[in-house]
């Protein structure tokens, strides 16, 4: 019989608060029908200014079935706070998730920018990227290197080896939603193995708290570059944008159904 939830949520309260703030993203872009094209990250946006979304794109979730699959795995993955004696801990992976937000959204317009100009791929101008799969790909990665025999639980039932939890999770979330991002979940393996390799490390508190310092700066900049917002009272206003995919979601006997149609050329990438 495994521990009350309530225990549960204290071991990881990490894990807890960004699924709690995740979860009531969701619930404020659907009840103000906001657009996924007004949070997502694309390379066409990023041109424009809009650097601001490399944040809340990984926040974002377009559908109940997306935000579920991700805070699922997150969740289960939230044993890397209570790892403190591996050299892992809370301080660990708060340090550590703010570097993947940021490098897997850099590493994803990298991409993006040669399929574009070295393939000519113009399609991937207008592919928009939503999700905190590229954070979550992160740190199965990340698990499967430091702590090989831990298990990636799914949804309750479904139970993985966490050293190819990544590949297979790429695999499954291709199958059940069609629309997932390989290059966002490519890019968090890739920043994932990095980080897990000592690539990337040395990330203290200071270091941390400097790089949230300057993300909150170019943050506030490129939203008044980008002209997105007023100001004097800042808010989202729910707008559609031609070019890209519309999302509606209709209410029916069994539950809602998401519906997606393609304007143009571009897409959705959940990740």
């Amino acid at each position: 019989m495994g521990k009350p939830l309530f225990y549960e949520i204290l071991e990881k309260p990490a894990t807890s608060c960004i699924i709690g703030l995740c979860s009531a993203i969701w619930f404020y872009i659907q009840k103000k029908n906001i657009g996924y094209g007004h949070v997502g990250l694309s390379y066409e946006k990023s041109l424009e200014g809009h650097h601001w979304r490399i944040i809340t794109s990984a926040f974002s979730h377009v559908s109940i079935l997306h935000l579920v699959f991700n805070m699922s795995a997150l969740w289960s993955l939230g044993v890397v706070e209570q790892l403190k004696h591996m050299g892992l801990g809370v301080e660990y992976y708060l340090q550590y998730t703010l570097v993947l937000i940021v490098l897997s959204g850099l590493l994803v317009l990298g991409m993006y920018h040669v399929l574009i100009q070295r393939f000519k791929l113009d399609y991937f101008r207008r592919v928009t990227a939503v999700g905190y799969s590229c954070v979550v790909f992160g740190w199965m990665t990340i698990l499967a290197v430091r702590q090989p025999s831990s298990k990636l639980e799914l949804f309750g039932f479904l139970s993985l080896p966490i050293s190819f939890a990544p590949f297979e999770s790429l695999i499954f979330t291709a199958i059940i939603v069609p629309q997932a991002s390989f290059l966002g979940h490519l890019s968090g393996i890739v920043v994932g193995y990095a980080i897990a390799w000592g690539v990337i490390h040395g990330v203290n508190n200071y270091w941390a708290i400097s790089m949230l310092g300057w993300i909150l700066l170019v943050f506030v900049f490129s939203l008044k570059k980008s002209g997105t917002y007023d100001f004097g009272f800042i808010k989202i206003e729910p707008v559609t944008d031609p070019s890209l995919p519309s999302v509606r979601v209709f209410a029916s006997g069994s539950g809602r159904i998401l519906q997606m149609s393609s304007v143009s050329g571009g897409g959705v990438d959940l990740v």
